[in-house]
């Protein structure tokens, strides 16, 4: 199985940005979809985005739409997450995973990842 590793995370001010990276050393990504997820303390944890693996095809959650980003260079072997205007109610860890298919979705059926990073913490607070 992959090993995933996120990096980018930090503190930021509300309205801020950062840009998470997603990277899989010695693993080849290109054939499948990445999902940024995250988790607050006390909740569980919700899909932020997603990402074909060709990168034709994305996914977002209602409430990061218009402000976050994901991309992927897979000449890079790296997923990444733009993240504008955070709020601080999105600090949580954020986490990188895959399910090892192509497509974010199967139809309209979500398959849970099998694979996971270790997650890189974001904290949005003055």
């Amino acid at each position: 199985q992959v090993q995933l590793v996120e990096s980018g995370g930090g503190l930021v001010q509300p309205g801020g940005s950062l840009r998470l990276s997603c990277a899989a050393p010695g693993f080849t990504l290109d054939y499948y979809s990445i999902g940024w997820f995250r988790q607050a303390p006390g909740k569980e944890r919700e899909e932020v985005s997603c990402i074909s693996s060709t990168g034709d095809s994305t996914l977002y959650a209602d409430s990061v739409k218009g402000r976050f980003t994901i991309s992927r260079d897979n000449a890079k072997n790296t997923v990444f997450l733009q993240m504008n205007r955070l709020k601080p109610e999105e600090t949580a860890v954020y986490y990188c995973a895959t399910n090892y298919l192509s497509e974010c979705r199967v139809g309209t059926t979500t398959i849970p990842p099998t694979s996971w990073g270790q997650g890189t913490q974001v904290t949005v607070s003055s």
